[in-house]
Formats: structure tokens, C-alpha cells, sequence
């Protein structure tokens, strides 16, 4: 690089991070309450700070600085200047190096210290001392990087919604145990783009990979010091940057864009876990890293009155203040930026009524929602939220706005409670079939926006579900506190891994009836990673800081007999539900559109074929149903299915209702590998704690 000059150009307000033009790089940051912010600049070791230069211009708000001849590679961090009056909510202390928020790419870690502290730890002021030591060496820096990459003819696959199959699966885990892969490259980007492994999710017939957050985070402090990792990654560090563990060198950012690629080209989406509720800085007793120090007041939202504390409706320490337009922008940036240079398809946003909380609690027309709902690029890819948090008011499943999905904890609990055997579960089942109309039904939303799952990365493994009884969460090292405590679960018998036989039967029996119902519910199904194959945890239910064995997906175990069996049951299950247009209605089905004479949108029925009564749904111990949909078909036809449930301990016969069909028996979980057949009796039987699936075609 050549010599740096004593002073910064002005440069412009706008773009804000750091944009390299070719012929230098551009600095903007945002800061309301800044009064002073330098732009430090570092040797490629990043331990050497070489040149140290105000942002010589403030426009709007915004600190901005033009340096000529700089180029990709330049490693930078800021140091803010202002009041440090913690009772005002202002934090800055100009000895603390400042990531910039809107860095997209990280060189080193942070090196856990004191001097990462703004004030002095262990003083008797606490956070209203302040602590003058430098933490440069500490701190990561941020990177100017050169976003160009060559996409040839890569396209989104644009997968509608109705047919979107979702593969919920953490980078690193899913490759660890992959003895087929290079050791330097399991756990990485480039190891998600392994043929092997798209070929596995092209098998399965899964339309779209969830990862879990690939935005860099922060290794935290209090999991270090116990030998533990936060393997989930809800910490975010900088939302522009990606994990640099996930990376096989920190500078080779564009691995991720050659997987987004080549998932591409097997027409799978890629789906990103993003966490802008809160950052990693914790509460006000947390380090100082970027946004703390840039402008504490206006990232984060303070308790009115007592501006020393953050609002804590996360349970992190802190909340992101997407009130301010400037963090509003911040998000919407980011958003945008993995859309447009890395094409990502879609997010699934943590503790999503956070981003829909404004000063009086959730609003589905807060500035977020409306924000995107009216971008011309974020409107137009896949958006999921998870929609509770511990706030007031913070669950609200069903309440977001048109063109959101919401993760449906309602489907999970319901599913799971009754092939658990639970009494009086008939009627919640069948909301829960139905796309859970009572809560997504409304606004014109579709029923995809309710989506599907009985096991997810919080929680239990789909084996675990029908293995363990109580959480094992030993090894997180809280005293087996942490976790759900509630998970309407079932061992069959025997707590944990077992060689009884019949307790095995039951597992797998009950493990398949729960995948069924997944997959022939209205709605957008979603399967957690390994669940095909039997992967378990241990009984651990929070596995958040298990970076090993424990969360890894063990493609050994995959290999057995019947895990193999479980991978072909589930591809069996997604083929069907691409192939029967009834198991995945574009809209609601109420019962009142009638296709054929006697023949309505959806029925149900008992064991006996007979339509259900309200005294049949009310009936505890009952724990048979049965549901028949049909869709008319673009050719004037009429597809139908007939759904047969039996949570049972013992096999039924289940009389098929009238009007009589040409059934053909598609799938029986209870003998997962028989083939199709006509069905030729005035009966069907079930097996206990298994479903069965019927199909017609009316011309």
C-alpha cells in the first residue's frame, strides 16, 4: 500500500460500511452522539496499528472519510469519542477498538480480557467506572473486502411455497463426521457444497437448507471459561460478515457463495437463521466491541427513566432498538446485502416479534415489517420468523403480517401429545392438520405460512422425542436447569438407548406416525437435520454449546439398517406430498366447497367411516381420526386423499367412508417398505401407533 496521508479526504455519507471504488475506500459510520470517531488502520498481522485518522466529516449523522490508493485487504477499526455518562445511556471510551457494524469480513477473534470492558470489572462503581486501556489487541478488525464473484448462470430456484420442503441443519454439525471429506474442510462452507452432501438433500427431495446463524459471533466469554463453545451461534458479532470458523481461511469468503451456487443448481434454496433482536454485547455489564461504543444510546433500546440498563426482552441482555431509522437501516442493509451478493432465498429471523416490537408492544405494521414488506428485494425471498420471545406480550403465533411463515410451536406440541397417547387430543390434531387455520387463516395468508415441524435444533431430536422422558442437559454445564422442562415426550418403556425390541418397534413406529404427520399437513413441513437417519443428542434438549459428538450428525449411525430404512421412509414422504396436490392445499379448506355430489373440500371421519359428531371430538379416549381432502385438479379433475391415524396401542380397522372410491393404499407407516396397492376391502387396517394413506383421482 502507499504511503498513508495525514488526513482523510471527506468522502460521502453514503454507502455506509466500507466500498472499495478501485481507486480507494470510502468509510462511513453512523453515530448520533458521537463527537469525535477515528478510523484506525492496521498491518495485514492486525496486531500493529499503523495510522490513526479522524473521519474528517459528519453529514446526517453520519462520520465519513475518504481514503485514497486503499484497497481490499486494508484491515480498520473505529475509535469513538463522546460523553461516558452510563446514567445517560452513553458509553463511549475512545480506548476500546470498534468493530464496524457494517464489517463484512472479520480477520482474528476476540481474545477474551478485561480490557475488552469498557469499565474497570471488579471496581465498586462497576459500570460507571471507566476503563482506560487499550483493547485493540483483543479485538478482531474488520476487513475491506471486493464483493465481485463470478455467478455464471446461477438462478434462484424459486421454489413455491406450497411445494418448499425445509431442511433445518447447522454448517458445521452437519459435516464433522463425514469420514468421505477432507478434515480441513468438514465443518465449512465448502463442505455444505460437497456433491455427497447435496446429493443426500437431492435424495431426500428437500427443497430448502435452514442454517443455522452464519453470521460471525462471538465465542462467549462465560462458555470459554468453562471449556464450552456457543455452537448454535445467536450471538451475532457483525451482521455483513460470515462465521469465520466457517471458512477454511478467514479470507476465502466466497466458499459460502460457491455452495449458495452449487445448492443452486440442485434447485435447493438457502435459507439463513439471522439474529437482530440482540447482539453479542450482552447487558450494560458487557464488553464494548462495536455498537456499544459507537453510539449505546441509539442501538439499543434503554430503560426510559434508568438509561443505564437495556430493555431485556430477548433474555440476552440487551435488545436491538429497530425503533431508530438509522438501525432500521442497519438491518435492512444487511438483509439486502446477503440477498444481493450472496443470493441467499429467504430468513428465518430469531425472536421475531422482537423486530415487530415498538414502544407499545408487538405490532404486525411496525417499521420492520412494513419496511420489508415493502422492499423491492427482501418482498420477493422466503421470510420465516419465530414468533415468541420473553417480552410482554411475546408470543404471538399466527399475529405476523402477510407474507411472513411463523414457526408453529402449537403443531410440535399437539403432534407430539397425540401419538404420545395423550386423552381429548383429536380436535387439536386436526386443527393442527388442517394448517392450523384458526391461527394463520386470516389476512388472506395461505397455509404455508404456518410451518411444520415436531423437532427443531431447540429441543430434542426427533429420536430423542420418543426416547427420553426427561432432559439430559448435563453436560451444559447448568446443572441440568436449562432446556424445556415440558417436552410431551415418551421412552416407551426404557429411558434413553435400548436393545428391547418391542421398545424399538414402538420407537420407530410412533417416530414414523409423527413424520407422516408432518409431510400430510397442510402447511409448510420442516425437518430437522439428521432426523432421517435417527440422529440423537443424548436426551440433551439444548444442546446450544455441545460443539461435538453431541450435535454432530453421525453418518456412521447413518449407515445402520434402519437409519437407511428411515432416509427411504422420509424420501418416501416428500415425493408424496409433491405428487398428492391435496396434502398440500394453496388454500384453506373449510368443508364448504362441495367438488362432487357428496364429496366436500374436507371431512372427517371415525373408525367406522361415519362424519364426526361433536360428541366424537370430545371424546377423550378416542385416538383414532380420519381425513379426507380433496383439490380439483387444472384438468377438472378431482384429487383426493384419505389420511388414517391410529395413535392406538392396538391395530384398527378403519371402514372407509362413503362416497365409495377407487382408493389405492399409498403409504402404511406401520410397514413402511410395502408398495402401493389397490385397496379392494370395505376396510383398511392400521397399525398401532401408525397412519395410513389413501389416494383417488375423480376424472
Amino acid at each position: 500500500m502507499p504511503p498513508i496521508p495525514s488526513r482523510l479526504l471527506p468522502g460521502r455519507p453514503d454507502p455506509l460500511g466500507a466500498s472499495w471504488d478501485g481507486l480507494g475506500v470510502n468509510f462511513a459510520v453512523f453515530s448520533a452522539n458521537a463527537e469525535r470517531i477515528d478510523l484506525c488502520l492496521f498491518d495485514p498481522s492486525g496486531r500493529r496499528e499503523i495510522a490513526r485518522l479522524p473521519l474528517p466529516e459528519c453529514t446526517d449523522e453520519v462520520w465519513h472519510g475518504y481514503l485514497p490508493e486503499a484497497r481490499p485487504g486494508q484491515l480498520y477499526g473505529y475509535r469513538a469519542y463522546g460523553p461516558y455518562e452510563p446514567r445517560r445511556g452513553h458509553r463511549f471510551n475512545p480506548h476500546k477498538l470498534l468493530l464496524d457494524p457494517y464489517a463484512k469480513q472479520l480477520h482474528g477473534e476476540v481474545r477474551w480480557s478485561d480490557v475488552l470492558f469498557g469499565y474497570r470489572l471488579g471496581a465498586g462503581r462497576a459500570d460507571l467506572s471507566f476503563d482506560r486501556r487499550d483493547s485493540a489487541l483483543a479485538m478482531p478488525k474488520g476487513v475491506v473486502v471486493d464483493d465481485s464473484f463470478a455467478w455464471g448462470d446461477d438462478r434462484n430456484p424459486c421454489v413455491p411455497w406450497d411445494r418448499t420442503v425445509i431442511y433445518e441443519a447447522h454448517v458445521r454439525g452437519l459435516t464433522m463426521r463425514r469420514e468421505d471429506i477432507e478434515p480441513r474442510e468438514r465443518g465449512t462452507f465448502r463442505a455444505l457444497a460437497d456433491p455427497r452432501v447435496i446429493e443426500h438433500l437431492h435424495r431426500l427431495g428437500v427443497t430448502a437448507i435452514e442454517l443455522l446463524p452464519i453470521q460471525a459471533f462471538l465465542q462467549d466469554r462465560f462458555l470459554v471459561s468453562k471449556g464450552l463453545r456457543n455452537y448454535w451461534g445467536y450471538s451475532t458479532l457483525a451482521f455483513f460478515a460470515p462465521e469465520p470458523r466457517y471458512l477454511i481461511e478467514q479470507w476465502m469468503r466466497n466458499e459460502l457463495k460457491v455452495a449458495v451456487r452449487r445448492l443452486h443448481g440442485a434447485g435447493i434454496e438457502v435459507i439463513m437463521d439471522v439474529v437482530y433482536n440482540h447482539t453479542c454485547e450482552g447487558s450494560e455489564l458487557g464488553p464494548t466491541l462495536s455498537w456499544r461504543g459507537l453510539d449505546n444510546a441509539s442501538y439499543y433500546r434503554l430503560i426510559p427513566g434508568e438509561e443505564r440498563h437495556h430493555i431485556n426482552d430477548t433474555g440476552t441482555g440487551n435488545t436491538v432498538n429497530l425503533s431508530h431509522p438509522r438501525v432500521l437501516q442497519m438491518v435492512m442493509d444487511s438483509l439486502r446485502y446477503w440477498v444481493t451478493e450472496y443470493r441467499i432465498d429467504g430468513f428465518r429471523f430469531d425472536l421475531g416479534t422482537i423486530l415487530g416490537r415498538e414502544g407499545h408492544g408487538f405490532d404486525p405494521g411496525s417499521g420492520f415489517f412494513d419496511a420489508i414488506r415493502q422492499d423491492p428485494v427482501l418482498s420477493r425471498v422466503k421470510l420465516i420468523s419465530e414468533p415468541w420471545d420473553i417480552g410482554p406480550g411475546g408470543y404471538q403465533v399466527g399475529n405476523h403480517p402477510p407474507g411472513f411463515a411463523e414457526w408453529n410451536d402449537r403443531f410440535r406440541d399437539g403432534v407430539r401429545r397425540f401419538w404420545r397417547g395423550d386423552a381429548g387430543m383429536r380436535a387439536e390434531l386436526a386443527a393442527r392438520l388442517t394448517g392450523s387455520a384458526e391461527l394463520f387463516d386470516r389476512r388472506r395468508r395461505r397455509p404455508w405460512a404456518g410451518v411444520n415441524f415436531v423437532a427443531s435444533h431447540d429441543g430434542f431430536t426427533l429420536h430423542d422425542v420418543v426416547s427420553y422422558e426427561e432432559r439430559h442437559n448435563e453436560a451444559n454445564g447448568e446443572d441440568n436447569r436449562d432446556g424445556h422442562g415440558e417436552n410431551y415426550s415418551s421412552n416407551w418403556g426404557e429411558e434413553g438407548e435400548t436393545e428391547d425390541p418391542e421398545i424399538l418397534a414402538t420407537r420407530l413406529a410412533v417416530l414414523r406416525a409423527m413424520l407422516t404427520t408432518v409431510f400430510a399437513s397442510a402447511g409448510t413441513p420442516m425437518l430437522l437435520a439428521g432426523d432421517e437417519m435417527l440422529r440423537t443428542q443424548g436426551g440433551n434438549n439444548n444442546a446450544y454449546n455441545q460443539d461435538n459428538d453431541t450435535s454432530w450428525v453421525d453418518w456412521e449411525r447413518a449407515a445402520a439398517p434402519e437409519a437407511q430404512a428411515l432416509q427411504r421412509f422420509t424420501a418416501r414422504l416428500i415425493a408424496l406430498r409433491q405428487r398428492l396436490p391435496p396434502l398440500r392445499p394453496a388454500i384453506f379448506l373449510h368443508g364448504v366447497t362441495e367438488l362432487r355430489p357428496g364429496l366436500n373440500d374436507i371431512a372427517w371421519f371415525d373408525q367406522h367411516g361415519k362424519p364426526m359428531t361433536p360428541e366424537a371430538w370430545n371424546e377423550a379416549e378416542a385416538r383414532t381420526l380420519a381425513l379426507r381432502r380433496a383439490t380439483a385438479a387444472e384438468d377438472d379433475g378431482v384429487d383426493i386423499t384419505l389420511l388414517l391415524l391410529n395413535a392406538d396401542g392396538a391395530g384398527h380397522a378403519f371402514a372407509l367412508p362413503k362416497p365409495r372410491l377407487d382408493w389405492t393404499l399409498v403409504l402404511d407407516s406401520y410397514h413402511p417398505e410395502a408398495a402401493e396397492r389397490p385397496v379392494l376391502d370395505e376396510a383398511v387396517p392400521v397399525g398401532p401407533r401408525s397412519a395410513v394413506l389413501l389416494a383417488a383421482r375423480l376424472p
